[in-house]
């Protein structure tokens, strides 16, 4: 049984945090700040019935961190490069990585384009963007069927297969690459057929809104940048 919480935010709210997060990770801050970048994308998979992702990710960040900060200060040679490799990989990119699936799959196309319409976004950007929402699950859900049915014929992604190149270039990346095209002709046909291109205003079944959920978030998230630009305008914390 999932966890039971009406957790719901508006796409305009998760695609704001995304952007804060992805312009504040990059960076070297303290400990206190980029907590903030790391527990928004918990609570918005623990609280949305993804709990085993959001558990999996933080603890993935705990062992990055807990690596930069105790063990590479005494480690040399090809370990420190391994471990530089996974910890500063994983503490930057893993919450924007987290924060973007979860955009992405929870995000209808519907709710979507309401939102950028009540925000007065314009539809040479609406558009595109609403084709990649439901673009990136349908690719997913065409690389786990070639992936099936390569396992079918005895032949999947491990190691046997790495050490043969081109047949998983022919059986595996091929199919992939045909299906994607594929998938986005299809996308977007299917968005023109809609009327997205129209341009008479739209009526919409369902209603978007800000609540106090998508406040909170973003006041966190605002006070995290906040932080994060005092600390780089030269700003002396804890002194």
């Amino acid at each position: 049984m999932g966890l039971k919480l009406n957790f719901k935010l508006d796409p305009r709210t998760k695609i704001i945090i995304l952007v804060l997060i992805s312009f504040m990770v990059f960076n070297e801050v303290p400990l206190y700040i980029s907590g903030i970048l790391v527990l928004i994308p918990f609570i918005c998979l623990f609280f949305s019935n993804r709990i085993g992702i959001a558990l999996s990710y933080i603890l993935m960040y705990i062992v990055a961190k807990y690596i930069q900060i105790y063990l590479l200060p005494t480690a040399t040679g090809i370990i420190a490069i391994l471990m530089i490799m996974f910890s500063y990989t994983t503490t930057r990119m893993l919450p924007v990585l987290m924060m973007g699936y979860y955009t992405v799959t929870t995000t209808k196309v519907s709710e979507f384009i309401v939102s950028m319409e009540k925000s007065n976004i314009p539809k040479e950007v609406t558009i595109p963007l609403s084709v990649i929402f439901r673009y990136i699950p349908s690719v997913y859900e065409e690389i786990k069927s070639i992936t099936n049915a390569m396992k079918m014929r005895g032949f999947g992604l491990n190691v046997k297969s790495l050490k043969n190149p081109l047949k998983l270039v022919e059986f595996y990346m091929i199919p992939i690459l045909v299906s994607a095209i594929k998938t986005a002709d299809e996308l977007s046909v299917a968005s023109l057929t809609r009327g997205l291109s129209n341009p008479e205003p739209r009526t919409h079944f369902m209603e978007v809104k800000l609540n106090k959920i998508d406040y909170t978030l973003l006041t966190v998230s605002l006070i995290g940048l906040g932080v994060y630009v005092y600390y780089f305008l030269g700003g002396v914390f804890f002194a």
